[in-house]
């Protein structure tokens, strides 16, 4: 129990669907809820067949096992000591229902991304979630860094004057080729059925999308696309460049692929506003840099002199030590489990700098790739948002 739980005089009971033994999302996930001793995991259902999915819990030392996501969502609502959240990280096409069905049990929500596989589905979670009167997480864990959030308060007061350029840019290397798996169809990130409309938008443009409105505080009012294979042979996008316009007048781009020979992991972001910039680099996440007009170049360090409350209050060790992805990952659940809290205390004000993604954030990811497509669809012609 943490000074944060203590007001319930225990953690957070958390369930998770998906994220078996070997799965990278899922040991992620588990161990981002457990970092801060928030939550205790206590029911879990990890595949789709029904023996693998018990015996993965066995295996992980979770204390109640089901065959499945539903079975778990069911069974557990009816528990005395019923789990507060629900965590989701299934394949992109079982995250409307098994949501839905959290929902309307009672249940908060942690959800990866994509959300769903269309708006259509996405905007129902909207309505379901607000209906419900739940919580609701979306997994956009670089914003959860805490240099990413000292960018976004360093623009939401100003210090860069009036905004005049978004870019944000992730760039992969680990589709550069065609694949085994690939080409025998074993891979369900391939299948548009389970995956969604466009690899590409779904799996890691949904996430520069939202970094890019996270940090500036600005949507775009209108964008253009071009989204395509790069890959010979291969059928799933892999390539996508979004041009976007704000109503202020600023412009935007975004820049995503995963086939880009011997890129590693390459998601930045560069902002730029009438009195200075920001740059910020996931692989360096423990600095930002700040360059403010006609004065020498800054260089901003996690846990150093300086920086806001929003960043310190997702920092979790000193100077020179370095915070990272699983870190990232845990931000989200802090801020999702002090809401949770105050919810289940009664308590009307939470960390102004509380700013986990909601499920409208996630809608509207969605929202931008049926938008992007459409651009595509029709020669590249700019369309506007929502």
């Amino acid at each position: 129990m943490t000074t944060l739980t203590s007001a319930l005089g225990r953690p957070l009971r958390l369930a998770v669907i998906g994220g078996g033994p070997g799965s990278f999302i899922g040991s992620i996930h588990r161990g981002g809820a457990t970092l801060d001793g928030h939550f205790q995991v206590v029911a879990g259902a990890f595949s789709s067949d029904p023996e693998r999915s018990r015996q993965a819990a066995i295996d992980l030392h979770i204390e109640r096992g089901y065959a499945s996501g539903a079975e778990l969502i069911d069974a557990e609502a009816g528990r005395p000591d019923r789990p507060d959240v629900i965590a989701i990280m299934t394949p992109n096409n079982s995250h409307h229902a098994l949501a839905r069905q959290a929902l309307a049990r009672g249940f908060h929500v942690m959800c990866e991304k994509p959300l769903t596989l269309t708006a259509a589905e996405a905007d129902d979670l909207v309505q379901a979630a607000r209906q419900a009167d739940r919580l609701f997480c979306v997994a956009y864990a670089y914003t959860g860094f805490p240099m990413v959030r000292q960018a976004r308060r360093m623009i939401a007061d100003g210090v860069l004057g009036e905004l005049r350029m978004v870019q944000c840019e992730y760039l992969q290397g680990h589709l550069a080729r065609v694949s085994e798996a690939e080409t025998r169809a074993t891979d369900w990130h391939f299948d548009p059925a389970v995956s969604g409309s466009s690899l590409i938008l779904g799996e890691i443009g949904t996430h520069a999308w939202h970094l890019a409105q996270f940090v500036s505080g600005m949507q775009p009012s209108a964008l253009t696309a071009e989204v395509c294979a790069t890959a010979p042979g291969r059928q799933a996008h892999d390539y996508a460049t979004v041009m976007t316009r704000y109503d202020n007048g600023a412009r935007g781009m975004i820049w995503v692929t995963q086939a880009a020979a011997g890129a590693e992991h390459g998601l930045k972001f560069r902002i730029f506003g009438t009195e200075g910039g920001l740059e910020w680099h996931q692989q360096q996440p423990n600095e930002l840099i700040y360059r403010p007009l006609d004065q020498p170049c800054q260089v901003l360090v996690k846990g150093g002199p300086g920086l806001s409350e929003a960043a310190r209050r997702v920092s979790r060790v000193v100077i020179g030590h370095p915070e990272g992805y699983q870190e990232a990952f845990a931000s989200l659940y802090h801020d999702l489990a002090e809401a949770v809290v105050a919810r289940e205390t009664g308590q009307t004000s939470l960390s102004a700098d509380n700013a986990f993604p909601t499920v409208e954030d996630g809608a509207d990811g969605m929202h931008f790739i049926e938008t992007a497509l459409r651009s595509v669809a029709e020669g590249g012609v700019w369309v506007p948002m929502r």
